[in-house]
């Protein structure tokens, strides 16, 4: 019997800007401009959520990937304009702008898009069904579209690719409704992401593409409390479980971030869930 390969595990923290985690993970006196090349040194990825609250420019995304190792892997966050404003519709100029802002320059670095929704949005397939159908499914496709980007972008857009490589999406709903909407995101190849928030929001654990993203906001307390020993073990069965294939026989890649950074967790517990993982990795 032939052994099946597996996914690669990237495991890491959402952002790293932290003013508490100086001291603690980063070490005594190490400067702020040098946090990202420190989580690059020790992470294989970071979910950058700035990119969620505001459009950032070229020249931030282009001294991001400078300052992390080939190989290193940016998940961003989805503009909350297009998720929590435009609530999915009409978004085809808001897409142009946030493809246009500088997402691109990450080049190589650029992993999977996340688009995170408010507790408010229901399932409704009509309209995610047409936002879904909107994503362009490689750099090359988001180029074009980007290149229809407002007058916002003017004189500060980024219209270049390396290459043409596919991008991979990600949607973490927050409402119920969305249990019916498994069909609709395996159509698109979207990967329902399984979230932790402590109960206070639906965990969803289908797999809906061919690869898994994990955002783990805090066991007991939403984006505040740390995982037990016992806590990480339960995920990184399930990961292993993802990476290998072991209930479809589809090995997958999968993506996990710890946001719970309010006490400092965060980057500990990747450490932890990353050492009982580094089979995969």
């Amino acid at each position: 019997m032939t052994s099946r390969s597996t996914g690669r595990v990237r495991i890491g923290t959402s952002g790293w800007r932290y003013a508490g985690w100086r001291g603690d993970f980063y070490p005594r006196g190490l400067v702020q401009r040098r946090e990202l090349e420190y989580i690059g040194a020790n992470f294989p990825t970071v979910e950058l959520n700035g990119s969620f609250y505001s459009l950032q420019r070229p020249a931030s995304y282009r001294r991001w990937r400078e300052a992390v190792p080939d190989g290193f892997v940016f998940a961003v966050k989805g503009s909350r304009y297009i998720t929590h404003m435009l609530r999915l519709r009409d978004t085809e100029a808001a897409l142009a702008n946030f493809f246009a802002s500088g997402v691109l320059a990450l080049g190589s670095s650029l992993g999977p898009v996340l688009w995170q929704l408010p507790e408010r949005q229901t399932f409704e397939p009509e309209v995610l069904d047409a936002f879904l159908g909107m994503l362009p499914r490689s750099t090359g496709a988001a180029l074009e579209l980007a290149r229809r980007h407002d007058e916002r972008l003017e004189g500060r857009a980024w219209l270049q690719i390396d290459d043409d490589r596919p991008i991979r999406y990600a949607l973490e709903p927050r409402a119920e409704s969305f249990r019916e909407s498994d069909e609709l995101l395996r159509r698109h190849g979207v990967a329902m992401v399984a979230a932790d928030t402590a109960g206070r929001f639906p965990r969803f654990d289908e797999v809906t593409a061919d690869f898994a993203y994990v955002r783990l906001h805090g066991a007991e307390e939403l984006y505040s409390s740390g995982y037990s020993d016992a806590e990480l073990d339960e995920w990184a069965g399930r990961i292993r479980r993802l990476a290998r294939g072991d209930d479809d026989e589809v090995p997958r890649d999968v993506y996990a971030y710890f946001d719970n950074d309010a006490r400092g967790h965060a980057p500990h517990d990747a450490l932890a869930l990353a050492a009982k993982t580094d089979q995969f990795g």
